[in-house]
């Protein structure tokens, strides 16, 4: 899409952050959303995509997708995950087919959220809003998804 920028990635924490993060989160989703709704959970996650990413954001707001590359790099590696990024001409597709956090949720607690995935749906397409490009997220199955980011035509 562009060349590499020579920026230092901001999100790339390397300390003691433990899979069990991820069942905090399950569970402050559930809560959540059994308490204000899921459209309360969606704006959350909206407000993340925006103002806590709000660097990746000013990335793909100057044509530059390359620093969401290096964060889902840096967190699938970190993590132990089991994916894919393929950067082509017209879209970067990252395909995961086992979700660290995913499958650490559903062996410590057996269950995961309907709604966990939706952190990653939601908060990655509000960071594209606005912005010279889109990012989809396909759920292909559990603890799996596929993201592509496109140019906006």
């Amino acid at each position: 899409m562009t060349e590499p920028t020579q920026t230092p990635l901001r999100y790339n924490e390397d300390g003691n952050v433990h899979l069990d993060f991820h069942g905090a989160v399950n569970t402050t989703i559930d809560f959540i959303v059994s308490r204000y709704g899921v459209d309360a959970m969606h704006e959350i996650f909206r407000r993340v995509g925006q103002d806590v990413y709000q660097d990746l954001r000013r990335h793909l707001m100057a044509g530059d997708a390359d620093e969401v590359v290096k964060h889902w790099r840096h967190f699938f590696d970190r993590e132990k995950g089991e994916y894919d990024i393929t950067v082509g001409d017209d879209e970067i597709v990252l395909t995961v087919r086992r979700c660290p956090a995913w499958h650490h949720v559903e062996k410590i607690a057996g269950r995961v959220s309907p709604n966990f995935c939706d952190q990653t749906t939601i908060t990655y397409a509000a960071m594209a809003e606005g912005t010279p490009f889109s990012i989809d997220t396909e759920i292909t199955g559990p603890g799996s998804c596929r993201q592509v980011i496109r140019r906006r035509v």
